[in-house]
């Protein structure tokens, strides 16, 4: 498929496309528990300095709780600008930057929790992704993912498999990804992981 910087590029232009209807697609998700599964994730957060990976359009920003230092990344500039406008309109203090989870602008050792939701699907390269999160992390942080992944049962893993390049092309993600098992190959240790919905929906909590 071309090396992972084409493949970022290419993704990144799939998102700058879609980024104006990224809250009307989302919306079958919030109302049917995304909503309740982001206040669950955010209230599992703890730590002076985080960082959202992949932050998207904000849908993340009304959950953060107060008198931390945040920030917040994503590698479409279109929609970093509708985070950036839903800060402001939530009185959120953020620090909201273009920036690539593969290639991360952060010194070693900077964030006490690290924050994912619905993420790890479109990273080309998941596991430079997750290396570089936890280059970042200090050395006693925590990694907070809410992320759909790859059904364990036959048939709606090889349903997920038969639809995963529609979903690629269209707009990349990928449905069928092994987030749990990307997490032990970069070298996280699972502290927490809970089934949100059937065995696709997860909530991962990981340390270093």
């Amino acid at each position: 498929m071309g090396s992972s910087t084409n493949r970022t590029e290419i993704i990144k232009r799939r998102y700058e496309r879609i980024a104006k209807y990224y809250d009307l697609m989302e919306s079958l998700m919030e109302s049917s528990g995304g909503k309740r599964w982001r206040k669950m994730l955010w209230s599992e957060v703890s730590g002076n300095t985080i960082l959202e990976a992949g932050i998207g359009t904000g849908s993340n920003i009304l959950y953060y709780p107060e008198g931390k230092n945040i920030y917040g990344i994503d590698f479409s500039p279109k929609m970093v600008e509708i985070a950036k406008d839903k800060a402001k309109r939530y009185g959120k203090d953020v620090d909201i930057r273009v920036m690539d989870i593969e290639n991360l602008e952060f010194n070693d050792n900077t964030f006490d929790a690290i924050v994912t939701s619905c993420v790890f699907c479109s990273v080309p390269d998941p596991i430079k992704g997750l290396k570089e999160l936890k280059r970042v992390l200090k050395y006693d942080g925590k990694l907070f993912m809410l992320e759909h992944v790859r059904s364990k049962k036959l048939i709606l893993g090889t349903l997920m498999d038969i639809l995963n390049p529609l979903t690629v092309n269209t707009w990349g993600a990928n449905i069928n990804r092994d987030t749990v098992k990307n997490l032990k190959i970069s070298g996280f240790k699972i502290l927490k992981e809970e089934n949100l919905a059937l065995d696709i929906m997860k909530l991962i909590i990981a340390g270093k």
